[in-house]
């Protein structure tokens, strides 16, 4: 067994260089997405994660939905989403972005070295654990002061403090997930890591229907630790059986000599850590603009932004099966391939936010209705959330694109301070207007903020694309976006009226899901038509709306890892040939990624 690396190998195994022979002889039954076929595997691991990643959103709408029932949008609501702020940035610095922007690559450069991923665990994950328990520690002890700093004049301080010292442990759980998800994703094992949204929303919803007589509110905060718990259960067993499974054997000089030093340390995961804890910081100004206002502005936030970022989440499933894709191309020196494969993920991303956030805009009072108007949550608080959340996704397209752009800036695993400064632009353009709309507009002004700041926080990050390390063509890039922007803009204009004729004329007990199916009827017959028009601007890659529509496995079947498909004598190639979706990246031309 070679001695284990130091703590510094999470940096060593991301930048270290590989010799190029030495890729080449471990191609070969290192990795699944590196094997005859590997276009299938891609495509049912994009399939099972959009399927779970839909179980979980669903599983989460109910969790939304008991708590509206239960606790409404009040004074209780407000205090437990004041304590809810801890999972939220813990989930996207520890889950969804600085750990995946940092570990996927770590993991997948381990990969390609003999022991190099279990080497990396023994380095880093006891001194991870330590250091995030002490977090933990620190914010049960300092919760009233944390209270005070972001919800100050909130009616009930002390619930929110109770709250947050039970949510407080979630920082130690999702360190746990996130580490275990990208470590999995890097293995190209995508099922667990899928599946960790239903299992922490299946944990708040037992936990609240359990405790919420006794507890009230202080259930939900109970559920977030159980959650994480169960996240974290969910994917332990298929890591220990990944690290456990042999490895392809290294030739002497496909391990580093050397390992950074700490300063190197610092600078690799500082930009991270930066980008991740300013772009969840939008949370932080709106609740902290929002605690003076009414009771209940904190929870119509919540609500119309849990709707609202579903077309999101769903957007970016492809790209969270692709991201180590991408860090395997660029490990391997094929930048074009990276590019376009980034640039298709970026196109299908855009095309599939902007069908939902159509279909939001257009039908919004009807889906609150359908989803929220029960219990504790009256025609007010709809009317409310339903208002906010169209101005909410105004900011979908702005969102998506940064979710995808930050891949390809990270992919490679080198100190990047760009995104990070970009983010902190968008974070100041949403403090400031912030501060104004909120004077002006009430809620819906902080919510135009988060628009903003965040639309241009990817303005910034197409802007600069061309000159990192996976170049895309942001001129032809931008050109189809701004085509499906036009024709959603259309789409949006004519469900709108649909849903409120269709509404208006139906019995009223089905009146809001009338409405809501008429909306999604006419964003399907005017948009989607019409898109594979719009994306076509010079030289972007090709987007085929049939594909869409078609089973992942087939979709992919044409994938360019065995050559491109045959087609007849004396036939120009097609795009979809040049370009097929999925098979972007050579898969076992012995050039892992």
């Amino acid at each position: 067994m070679p001695e284990p690396v130091r703590v510094d190998a999470l940096v060593a195994a991301a930048t270290a260089d590989t010799p190029p022979r030495a890729v080449v002889r471990q191609a070969r039954g290192r990795h699944r997405s590196e094997r005859p076929g590997a276009s299938g595997f891609l495509a049912r691991a994009a399939f099972v994660t959009a399927g779970l990643t839909a179980a979980g959103s669903l599983f989460g709408l109910v969790r939304d939905q008991i708590l509206a029932d239960s606790f409404g949008a009040g004074a209780d609501s407000d205090a437990f989403l004041v304590a809810w702020t801890v999972p939220e940035f813990a989930s996207t610095l520890l889950i969804e972005d600085a750990m995946a922007l940092i570990l996927v690559p770590a993991f997948s450069r381990a990969l390609l070295r003999r022991h190099g991923a279990p080497a990396l665990v023994r380095a880093t994950l006891p001194r991870l654990v330590l250091t995030v328990a002490a977090v933990a520690l620190l914010l049960v002890v300092l919760a009233p002061r944390l209270v005070a700093v972001l919800a100050p004049g909130l009616p009930d301080p002390q619930l929110a403090v109770d709250c947050t010292r039970l949510t407080a442990t979630c920082v130690l759980s999702f360190a746990l997930t996130g580490y275990c998800s990208a470590a999995l994703r890097a293995h190209g094992r995508f099922l667990p890591p899928a599946a960790i949204y239903v299992a922490y929303n299946i944990g708040i919803v037992s936990t609240v229907l359990v405790l919420r007589e006794p507890l009230g509110v202080r259930s939900a905060a109970v559920g977030v630790a159980v959650g994480g718990t169960l996240m974290v259960l969910v994917q332990a067993p298929s890591l220990v059986r990944a690290l456990r499974r042999p490895q392809a054997p290294a030739a002497p000089d496909d391990v580093p000599a050397d390992t950074a030093a700490p300063l190197v340390v610092l600078a690799l995961v500082a930009p991270v850590v930066v980008f991740a804890v300013a772009r969840q910081s939008q949370v932080l100004i709106e609740r902290f603009l929002a605690a003076p206002l009414p009771s209940g502005a904190i929870s119509h936030l919540n609500y119309a932004q849990k709707i609202a970022q579903m077309p999101m989440i769903l957007s970016l499933m492809l790209c969270t099966v692709t991201f180590p894709v991408v860090a395997r191309a660029i490990a391997a020196g094929e930048r074009d391939t990276a590019r376009r494969r980034v640039e298709r993920d970026l196109l299908l991303a855009v095309l599939v936010v902007l069908v939902g956030a159509s279909v939001v805009i257009a039908a919004a009072p009807q889906i609150v209705d359908v989803l929220f108007q029960r219990g504790a949550f009256d025609r007010a608080d709809t009317e409310a959330t339903a208002a906010v959340m169209r101005v909410y996704a105004l900011g979908l397209l702005g969102q998506t694109l940064v979710g995808v752009l930050v891949r390809c800036y990270f992919s490679a695993a080198r100190p990047l301070w760009f995104p990070a400064a970009t983010m902190l632009a968008g974070l100041a353009a949403t403090a400031l207007a912030g501060a104004v709309g909120v004077r002006l507009w009430g809620v819906l002004g902080i919510a135009a903020a988060n628009a903003l700041g965040i639309t241009l926080t990817a303005v910034l990050l197409l802007t600069g694309s061309g000159r990192q390390s996976v170049p895309l063509g942001a001129g032809r890039v931008a050109a189809g976006v701004a085509r499906l922007a036009a024709t959603a803009a259309a789409a949006t204009a004519a469900a709108w009226l649909c849903a409120a004729a269709v509404a208006a004329a139906a019995p009223q007990g089905l009146a809001p899901a009338a409405g809501t199916a008429a909306a999604c009827a006419v964003v399907a017959l005017v948009f989607l038509p019409s898109a594979a028009r719009a994306v076509r601007a010079p030289g972007a890659p090709p987007l085929f709306l049939p594909p869409l529509f078609r089973p992942a496995s087939r979709r992919l079947a044409h994938a360019r890892c065995l050559g491109p498909r045959p087609r007849p004598r004396g036939t120009a190639p097609a795009a979809a040939d040049a370009a097929p979706v999925g098979g972007d990246v050579p898969l076992d031309r012995g050039h892992p990624r």
